[in-house]
């Protein structure tokens, strides 16, 4: 029993007993405070670290030394359109109704080949009245002569016997009168004659008027008229009377016109060599060449109209064809300089400061920034005289953030 009561004595909280030191509590919630921290700086450091090693996706392009090819040799990117230099819409000389059509859209037609025809009555009516007068004055030519003959015949034998004294003087110069009349009828029935022919070969004109020709060879590409309409070359009658047969255009004459704005112009020469490409084929590159620079400017549009020869002939390219030209270097020979430097797409020249900057991408995917040199603008890329060589790979539209030394993965490889 007195053992039990011990130990429930021992048990008892001894509240007269003295208190713990104070500064133990604080300094238990300090650690605890400096734990945290520390916990907080792992996390930053190790969100940094994590951070630089992601790589950053981008897109790359090659550099290439200019003048090394021809597509890569552009100083200039233009649009036009592709235009016939020989076109013309054919109408007949004369006003009259179709009787026959002999052309479709897309048919060949060659030179002096006939294209239409008109109703000829009239003019064959007005051929026959001229071939009967014609008759009519080579009848009375005929006439004459017979008649001349004759007068000159009694002539000669009354100066015979005048000279005999057998006939009087009279008789003699009135038979040399009625000659020299009709010498003179003879000379102007000759000159009817004439002018009958003459009318007669008009009224052929007349007549041959009413076939319309191709004026050169060409390929139909519109056909206006039908047979039973009316046709003239000066419109009349409105809008009931057409003013042509067809238009043909000659295939061998087509090229390019583009019109560049003014503050490029000095870049086109005269036989400056251009790739053209045609917005319906943009896998075909045609070679041309730049044929002349028209003298003047277009005021509103601020533009200078350029004329470019295509030197291959395809049945593909046809009038209107919407086409993207690049005007190219010349290429070097021998006895010229070759271009210095290289060139990069200008995307990939940025400003770091006070300094043209590329970005070079190395063998283990790390950029370094590079200052460089630049030159002219060659479309849409950048002449470079330093700080780059041929072969090496920059960084396209590097973004702000991009630091020398970051990894960098291509833009079609982040997702794989």
């Amino acid at each position: 029993m007195n053992n039990s009561a011990e130990l429930l004595k021992e048990l008892r909280i001894d509240r007269t007993a003295p208190a713990a030191p104070g500064p133990a509590a604080p300094r238990r919630w300090l650690w605890w405070v400096l734990g945290l921290l520390l916990v907080l700086v792992l996390a930053i450091v190790a969100g940094i670290a994590f951070g630089r090693g992601k790589p950053i996706e981008v897109r790359t392009a090659p550099v290439v030394a200019i003048g090394q090819d021809s597509a890569s040799a552009s100083v200039l990117d233009a649009s036009g359109y592709v235009v016939a230099r020989r076109m013309a819409t054919v109408s007949a000389k004369i006003t009259g109704k179709v009787r026959e059509v002999m052309i479709e859209e897309g048919m060949r037609v060659e030179e002096g080949q006939v294209m239409a025809t008109l109703d000829p009555i009239d003019a064959n009516a007005q051929r026959a009245l001229n071939a009967a007068q014609l008759d009519a004055a080579r009848s009375q030519v005929v006439g004459l002569q017979a008649q001349l003959r004759q007068t000159e015949a009694d002539a000669q034998r009354l100066q015979q016997l005048v000279g005999r004294q057998l006939v009087s003087r009279s008789q003699y110069d009135q038979s040399v009168a009625q000659r020299d009349s009709l010498r003179a009828q003879l000379a102007t029935a000759r000159h009817n004659a004439k002018v009958a022919q003459d009318a007669l070969a008009i009224a052929d004109l007349g007549v041959d008027n009413n076939v319309v020709r191709a004026p050169f060879s060409g390929v139909v590409t519109a056909k206006a008229a039908q047979p039973g309409e009316i046709v003239s070359p000066l419109s009349a009658g409105g809008g009931f009377t057409r003013t042509g047969i067809g238009t043909i255009v000659d295939m061998d004459s087509l090229e390019i016109e583009v019109e560049v704005g003014e503050a490029y112009i000095g870049r086109v020469q005269p036989k400056m060599p251009v790739e053209a490409v045609l917005n319906a084929y943009p896998d075909w590159k045609i070679p041309a060449e730049v044929i002349a620079i028209i003298p003047t400017a277009d005021r509103g549009k601020a533009t200078v109209k350029v004329r470019v020869a295509l030197k291959a002939k395809d049945a593909r390219i046809v009038p209107e064809m919407g086409v993207r030209v690049s005007f190219l270097e010349k290429p070097v020979d021998g006895s010229e300089k070759k271009p210095e430097g290289v060139r990069v797409p200008a995307a990939a020249i940025v400003q770091r400061g006070q300094e043209s900057v590329a970005f070079v991408v190395g063998g283990d995917d790390t950029v370094h920034a590079q200052a460089l040199k630049t030159g002219i603008e060659m479309g849409k890329d950048r002449q470079v005289l330093s700080g780059l060589s041929a072969g090496q790979t920059v960084v396209v539209e590097p973004p702000a953030t991009l630091k020398d030394g970051d990894k960098v993965v291509l833009a079609g490889d982040a997702g794989r």
